[in-house]
Formats: structure tokens, sequence, C-alpha cells
């Protein structure tokens, strides 16, 4: 073996539902780049990594020292794990075979935890990667006292109940928290692994948090590094911190950015919600109702068959006003001068992913951690509010009167843009050269080039 072929193969196991996949295929692109003498086995599912090549990130495959393989099967995550564990046995193995390469750790997913049991029957490191925020991961690893504060609570039916006592989560209320954390103690795989979380993940070699650390509580910081053998920030790995651009880019294969071309500086809203949540049809018909009453120009990213749900003749008379396309290229579109706001699920990435660009938010929060997001984007960070809901469902009254409020040229729209430019700021010097998270990826790299 010569000195320039790579002698260090690290594993790599993304989950491959919603924005999972996207967080550690970007992670992977930089580690290869930084640690050219390792060789990265990235193992998804076909259908996953159909979906990331679809993001414009192709360029994972042409790196020589990344290798994707296809395994895995389900479309759903409860499908998925019944079979995972062998399924990618059987992968890891024909990844060594393939490279010539004993793997020296697994870097995965945290949801992918019966990784956990493969490296330590390998006798490898496990390298987890939590891809949401830090307070998200709080609320899993505190779940016992979460539930005790839920049933001494039960009377209080409205959940609005405030989690001061608990260790980075005293801005939220019951209500914000994912189902899982308390109503997730049935008999499915999904349950069990969400149960799982905080006896495992401590047995991690190191954690990475896709977030920053100047973000996250300093209590909380300070435990977790004591709680944990090894805790690195590695910041948020789906956000471009770029200039604002008007000009078409190659990527733009369906028109988005030489319509946004066409339009004012900061009038456009941006809306979507995500790939996996599913949005009712009233919300559909709500948002859609509350554009053509604003006449707010608009560009939706939804998929086609969603698009029965909109007002009759909406299409139509909204022609020259706004946009319709299946899909966008979401960094592109948040930084084009002309996105004023986006109305979004609150997903993770995608809040920062505006928060890079300088987009306040209209948060329609739909599962998981997006409560969690949105009470942050609110409450603590003041960048955008949530929309209003009656019985469960956003009014088009309600979603009109937010898009007046911040594309309107008022004093809270503009508190909002002001906010949110001093949170990009952080974060963008956190990513920068000799930042907190660079300084942490460096430590990564370190880590995975010593198994030499």
């Amino acid at each position: 073996m010569s000195s320039s072929t790579p002698k260090v193969h690290v594993v790599v196991l993304p989950f491959p539902f919603g924005g999972h996949a996207l967080v550690l295929f970007n992670l992977i692109q930089k580690l290869a780049t930084k640690a050219p003498s390792v060789h990265f086995s990235f193992i998804n599912t076909r259908e996953s990594n159909c979906s990331l090549c679809h993001t414009g990130s192709h360029a994972l495959s042409l790196l020589p020292n990344i290798r994707v393989y296809d395994a895995g099967v389900g479309k759903s995550p409860e499908h998925f794990l019944e079979s995972a564990k062998t399924s990618y046995e059987s992968a890891i193995r024909l990844t060594e075979r393939e490279s010539s390469l004993k793997v020296s750790c697994l870097l995965t997913d945290v949801f992918m935890l019966f990784a956990w049991e493969i490296a330590r029957d390998m006798n490898v490191d496990w390298i987890p990667f939590w891809t949401s925020a830090s307070y998200a991961l709080a609320s899993f690893l505190y779940e016992d006292i979460i539930s005790d504060i839920s049933r001494e609570n039960k009377s209080k039916p409205d959940r609005r109940i405030q989690l001061t006592a608990v260790l980075g989560l005293s801005a939220m209320y019951l209500e914000d928290l994912p189902n899982e954390d308390l109503l997730a103690h049935d008999d499915s795989l999904m349950s069990a692994m969400f149960r799982s979380i905080r006896d495992v993940v401590p047995r991690a070699t190191v954690l990475l948090l896709n977030s920053f650390e100047e973000m996250s509580p300093e209590d909380l910081v300070r435990a977790w590094k004591s709680k944990f053998k090894h805790l690195l920030h590695i910041g948020c790995q789906t956000v471009s911190f770029q200039q604002p651009s008007t000009g078409v880019e190659p990527e733009d294969e369906t028109g988005c950015l030489s319509w946004l071309n066409e339009q004012e500086p900061k009038t456009v809203a941006y809306i979507s919600f995500g790939t996996i949540a599913s949005i009712s049809a009233e919300d559909i018909s709500a948002v859609a109702a509350a554009l053509e009453e604003t006449g707010t120009p608009f560009l939706w990213s939804l998929k086609e068959q969603f698009c029965a749900h909109f007002p009759p003749g909406f299409q139509e008379r909204t022609s020259r006003q706004g946009k319709v396309v299946s899909w966008a290229p979401q960094n592109l579109v948040l930084g084009h001068t002309a996105c004023g706001v986006f109305v979004t699920h609150c997903g993770y990435n995608s809040v920062f992913e505006s928060i890079a660009a300088e987009v306040p938010m209209l948060c329609r929060p739909l599962m998981a951690d997006h409560m969690m997001n949105g009470r942050m984007v609110e409450d603590v960070w003041r960048i955008g509010m949530k929309v209003d809901q009656v019985n469960g469902r956003i009014t088009a009254e309600g979603m009109a009167k937010c898009l007046r409020m911040v594309l309107g040229g008022g004093e809270e729209g503009r508190m909002m843009r002001e906010r949110i430019s001093v949170l990009r700021e952080k974060l963008a010097a956190a990513s920068a050269e000799e930042g907190s998270t660079d300084k942490d990826l460096r430590s990564l790299v370190e880590i995975i080039t010593s198994y030499d």
C-alpha cells in the first residue's frame, strides 16, 4: 500500500428520511476534502441517494475518496428499521471487500442507533451525529424529568406548562415537545428507538452536534461536555453564508431564479413545507387565499398532487403574481434579493438556511421538532412568528395578517430583519476560519485521521 493510498476507512450511515441525509451528505464532502487520506463509504437507501442528487450536491460521488452504496429499503421509517441492521451489516462487509480496508469507525445519524451495536461487535468507534438542535436532543435525554412534569400537570389539557426546570429547555412548553417524547410508549420500532436515545447516545466515542456552541445555552454545553466523552459543534451543514444573488444560476432547472430576477427586492413570499411532513388541504387553501387577498408575489414549492387543494381558479388568477414549482433550490431562493419572507414548517435545516439568508419566517410547525424550532424563532430569537391556528388549522385571515406585518414595511418587520442580521453574523463568524465550528470540524478531522 503506497503512502497515497487511504489507510483509514470511515463508514457513514445517514437516516434516509426528511432532511437528515442531506446534513451528513454535506459533512462528508467537507471531511473528504480535508482528509484525502481517508476512504469514506456512504451507505444510504437508493431512494434517498437519488433525492440527494436532486439537491445539486451530486459532487459527492465525484470525490475520489468517497464511494456511495445503496442499502436498506422502506417507504416509512418503521418499515426501514425492520430490516435495516441486517441490510447495513451486509453493506458494511461489502465496503470492506471492495476497498480492501477494515472499517476504522462508524459515523452515523443518531437515529441509526443500531449502528452502536454494529460498532461494538466490530470493536470500532461509534461517532453519532445529532442533525437537529441541541434543545431537541435535550428533550430526549431528559425524557424522564419531562414525563414527571407531564404527569404532575395532567389536569391541564392545553399543556401550557413551561419547562423552566429542564436543562436547555427553559424557553419551551410541554406543547412544544415532539409527541415521541411523551406519547411514544407503544411497541413500534420507532418508539423503541426514541426511548433508547437517552441510554445509548452517551456511549458514543464522539457526539457531533449540528449547531453552533454560541447558539446553545451555556449551562447545557457545560453539562454535556462532562456527560459525553467528546462533544463537537460542527455547524449547520446545509446552510450557505453567501451574499444575496440576482443572477441566474446553473441549477435553475425550474426557472425559480429567473422568475425572482423580475421581482422587487424583499417582496416575495417563498413557501415550502418540506419533503416529509404532510400539510393539510385546509392549510394549503388558507395560504393560497391569503396570498391572493394581499397580492403578495409568491414562489411556492409544492408537489403537483397537492395543487388540487388550491381554491378553484387560484393558479389562473395568480399566474402573473406567483409561481408554483414541484422543487426549488432553497438556499439559492432564500439568498435571492427578491425573497422577503419564508413561510415554513420550521424544519431545523430550513430555519438555519433562512437565518443564513437573513429572511424572516412565518411558521406553521407540523411535526417532530418543528414546534420547538418555531418557539425559538418567535419568542427567543424574535426573527419571525407562528401563524395563528383555529382548531389546529391556520386561517386565511391569520396568514394575511402575518404577511402584511413582515412585508408591509412596518416596525415589526424591520426589527425582525435587524435581529436576524445580527444572528446571521454570529453564525457566519462561528463557521469562518478559526471560528468555533471550524475548530471543532478540524478536531473531527484529527480524530478520524488518527485511526491510521
